[in-house]
């Protein structure tokens, strides 16, 4: 059987990352992350590719943090590497609700329906196969600590981003998946997930490739 190949490409909670305490830890095991629940939920006849940078944003060279934080440009590197890609599930817009990038859930949609476009632009220039493409909007967020003053704002933004990015897809053609319906971020931080959520969205991305 011909191998698959499914491409998640999102920020800290496509890595791994645990929600944060004051003290760094560990990013979670293969096992643990949510692409690792979906390789082990879809077997062995899919690869999953994972591309989870934490700070990643959908378009934005952080001022901040750095520039290789762009979604936007690091996409046509991640696809050219892994092509043929069948799937690429897209879960980003959570960073883009930081107050330094002032972006309302419109903008962010927007954001993300121009990695669409600009992942299925590259493939045609190239000769490369165009993937299927999954949009997952992020769960919502809570502001909590010092997360919270850095997304100030972005609780009420991130409850309404869910179904703009789902007119997104719809307007694109490409399929859609809502975390918020699904899971819920830790209380801890209010933005990272706890490996229980890992463990349902990897289930439930599974089940929206299938």
């Amino acid at each position: 059987m011909d191998e698959r190949v499914i491409v998640c490409f999102g920020d800290s909670n496509t890595h791994g990352s645990p929600p944060w305490t004051g003290e760094p830890r560990p990013r979670y095991g293969p096992d643990v992350r949510w692409p690792g629940v979906l390789g082990a939920a879809l077997g062995p006849s899919w690869r999953v590719c994972e591309e989870g940078l934490p700070g990643r944003t959908t378009v934005h060279a952080d001022p901040i943090e750095g520039g290789h934080l762009s979604g936007l440009a690091a996409l046509p590197m991640v696809l050219g590497t892994h092509s043929p890609v069948d799937v690429l599930a897209i879960m980003l817009g959570t960073n883009d609700l930081k107050a330094r990038f002032a972006f309302g859930p419109a903008d962010i949609a927007t954001a993300v329906g121009t990695l669409v476009r600009s992942g299925r632009a590259f493939c045609e220039a190239t000769g490369r196969p165009v993937p299927r493409i999954l949009v997952i909007a992020p769960a919502p967020v809570t502001e909590v600590g010092e997360i919270g003053e850095m997304i100030a704002g972005g609780t009420e933004k991130s409850r309404r981003l869910g179904p703009m990015l789902r007119a997104t897809a719809e307007e694109l053609g490409v399929d859609f998946l809502d975390a918020g319906a699904h899971i819920r971020a830790s209380a801890t931080d209010g933005i990272h997930l706890e490996p229980d959520a890992h463990r349902v969205l990897g289930q439930a991305v599974a089940a929206a490739v299938r």
